[in-house]
């Protein structure tokens, strides 16, 4: 397996992408839900472009020191969002697609608990191989499954200290 770095820039411009892919599907969602941490920044970059609320559902699959090994999904009890009513048609988004269980897992979550939804469909960047689920958006089929190094990882292991403060 190799390693993808992905800059700032491509990061944006791959998002600015899947909202192309998103519009011209012509379908109409009422929602944003993003999966937290890695589909936080897309989601939010898409509730803007379509001027849809946003809703944010925390999962994680991942541990270890560089945050690299795949371990039991965990979902949030709750999801965050404005408003009563999730609707009847919902865009999930997420950063990457590999395994598959993220997606499948917070998906079934989701229309069990929202049993108004009627249409359901996921959004990535990146859509790995060996990945059991097929999103119907996707910037990226990535065939040879790569570790992706999104930009933002720098900060996993950036620690503040008194020393390093600069508060009059």
């Amino acid at each position: 397996m190799y390693d993808l770095n992905i800059s700032w820039d491509e990061y944006h411009q791959s998002i600015e992408l899947l909202a192309e892919k998103i519009w011209q599907s012509e379908w109409e969602f009422d929602r944003v839900v993003c999966l937290a941490r890695g589909g936080l920044r897309a989601g939010d970059i898409l509730s803007r472009i379509f001027d849809r609320p946003l809703a944010i559902l925390a999962a994680s699959s991942y541990g270890g020191d560089r945050q690299q090994e795949r371990g039991k999904l965990a979902i949030g009890s709750q999801m965050t969002m404005t408003g009563d009513k999730l609707g009847s048609r919902v865009l999930v988004v997420d950063d990457l697609v590999d395994s598959g269980i993220t997606l499948q897992q917070t998906t079934i979550w989701l229309r069990d608990l929202y049993p108004e939804i009627e249409e359901l469909k996921t959004a990535v960047i990146w859509y790995k191989a060996c990945s059991n689920y097929i999103p119907e958006y996707y910037v990226k089929y990535l065939p040879d499954n790569p570790w992706i190094h999104q930009p933002f990882e720098k900060y996993d292991n950036y620690k503040l200290s008194a020393a390093t403060r600069n508060c009059p």
